[in-house]
Formats: C-alpha cells, structure tokens, sequence
C-alpha cells in the first residue's frame, strides 16, 4: 500500500489508472491508499460542467484543457458517462472527444460509469479527484451526464460550477429551476453562433436577478462558441476570478470542508445500504419479513422499523469490506 502511494505521488499515470479501477471495484487496497495520501490532496483546482445533453460540455472542457496546458499547468479530466444498460461500463464518450490530448503526458483523461447512481454522479467520483490531486494535477475538471439530479449534484464535487445552456431545446425551462440556479457560478450559453444565443443569455441573467442569494458573487452569462475557440479565454478569466472571490472570502475552504463532510456522510449511508442487501440475501429473519411484505402481510415503513429496532444492539450484521481482486 505504501509503494503504491509514493508511485501515486510521485506522477505514476500507470498506478494512478489502476487505483481508480481498484476504487471502482471497491477494493480495499485503493482505500487505504486513499488514507495514506488524504493529507497531500487539497492543491488543485476542481471546475465542474454540467447542463443538458447536446449543451457542448465535452468540447467546452476540452477547450478550456487546451487553455489549461498552454499556461504550463496540468489538467485531469473525470467525465461521468452513462452506464451501459448491458456490461455496466461507461461509454467513454470524453475519451473519443479529447483523443488529441491522448499523448500529452500532462493531461490525464477518465470515464466513469454513473452506474444508475442517484444524481447520476457516483460516490466515487470524490475518491478519484483526491487520487488526481494528490498526483500533481492542477486541474480537474468533472463533466457529468447532465441529466436529472447529477447538475446539482456536481456541486458537491467542485469548487467553480459551470453551467452550460445552449439557444435551443427548451433549456430557458431548465435554467430557470431553483436548484440550477443556486449551484452555478458561471453560466455560458455555448454554440452563441445560432440564432437565439443572446434572448436566452438575457433570459438567464433576468432569472438571476430574481433567485440569486449571492450579492458579492452574481453568476456572469457569457456567449461561447467552444467548436472555434470564441469566448473560452473569457470564460477562464472569469473561472479565475471566481476562485479568487472564493479564496479572498475563505469560502474556498469552507466550501471543501462542507464537501468532506458530506462525502463521510454518503458514504455510511451507501455503505449500510450495501451490507444490509448483502445480509439480506441470506438473514432468515430478513427473508422472512421481505416474503411477508411482498405477500401483504407486513406492511412496508412498520416492517422496517421493526427489523431495524430488534437489530439495535447488535453490530456483527454490518458485513466488513471484501478486500476483493488486488
């Protein structure tokens, strides 16, 4: 474990690749790595994108690396992919994207499958930015799926989050939700060569002024064309100035510290979750209870309850971790 985190540390692109895959796995090995190298992490930067499908996010962040690597800085890329409905796996959709950025040694990229996840942004999506940090990333940036809850739940990843809209598509309904709203830092209203790019910048910006909570911090709108390049120099200088808001007003590491938090808190209730199906599947007094349930017996929420309260003093039902593949 201990040599597998000096490689880690030290830049090792080949031991980085396969702890994500043994954190994948739930592999005990990766998080134990984790531990070893928590205290190393908290260096880079982390930008979230998010927005409907069809919005340019995969072109906007492949800009925006490009920007990155020119100023001499390294970048990583995490991008959420839907998970196959067959094998599970992600499309790898950002790989084929960003295939000219495949043989510079300063940019890393990675799929990840959401796995049907709640919020289409998995648990372990947190685990990997610490692993690309604590390898000497500067940038990372997580692209997510962009549907349902997983643009809200980008906030709980990253320290700037972009939202990207584009003219068509209805997604002046989108922008307005509350919840969108509330965790952008920056909006862009990317492909701003069609027809319709300003009305819906003008659209997003009246929204603003009715829901934005901020006052030092007002989200800017900003017109991109990712496909050419026009507007992500601007779009970067206001990422920059959003992290210089954040750190001046020592929200930067309150917004961190809130994210730790949250992550300790995921992660017991998905591990329980996880143990508890697993103990399910052999507990006789589970199986009995899930049978009467199903046949109208028991009702569900009592049930429940009652399962839970008669295991209160007990904790050998908490199946330990599987060391699993090493």
């Amino acid at each position: 474990m201990e040599e597998s985190a000096q490689r880690l540390l030290s830049g090792d692109r080949r031991t980085l690749s396969r702890l994500i895959t043994l954190l994948e796995q739930g592999n005990i090995h990766a998080i134990d790595v984790l531990k070893s190298i928590d205290p190393n992490t908290g260096k880079a930067y982390v930008i979230g994108v998010t927005g409907p499908p069809g919005a340019g996010k995969s072109t906007i962040v492949d800009r925006l690396t490009e920007l990155v690597r020119s100023q001499g800085l390294t970048a990583a890329v995490v991008g959420v992919d839907p998970s196959s409905p067959f094998s599970g796996g992600a499309f790898l959709g950002d790989r084929i994207r960003m295939q000219r950025h495949s043989l510079d040694s300063g940019v890393f990229i990675r799929s990840v499958a959401s796995r049907g996840h709640s919020g289409g942004l998995p648990r372990v999506v947190n685990a990997v930015v610490r692993l690309l940090d604590a390898s000497g990333s500067d940038v990372i940036f997580v692209e997510t799926v962009g549907v349902g809850q997983s643009e809200l739940a980008v906030h709980d990843v990253a320290d700037t989050v972009l939202v990207a809209l584009m003219p068509e598509s209805g997604d002046a309904v989108q922008a307005l939700k509350a919840g969108v709203m509330e965790i952008a830092d920056i909006f862009l209203v990317n492909k701003a060569d069609r027809d319709g790019a300003s009305q819906m910048a003008a659209v997003v910006t009246g929204a603003l002024q009715l829901v934005s909570d901020r006052p030092d911090w007002t989200p800017p709108v900003l017109l991109t064309t990712a496909n050419s390049g026009q507007g992500i120099l601007d779009l970067w200088d206001k990422i920059r100035e959003h992290r210089e808001y954040l750190t001046s007003e020592s929200l930067l590491t309150r917004r961190r510290s809130q994210r730790r938090q949250r992550e300790f808190l995921e992660t017991v209730e998905d591990e329980m979750a996880r143990r508890f199906r697993e103990l399910a599947k052999r507990d006789p007094e589970i199986v009995t209870t899930l049978t009467e349930v199903a046949e109208g017996k028991a009702e569900p929420y009592s049930a429940a309850l009652r399962l839970l309260d008669s295991r209160r003093s007990q904790a050998d039902w908490l199946i330990p971790l599987s060391a699993g593949p090493d």
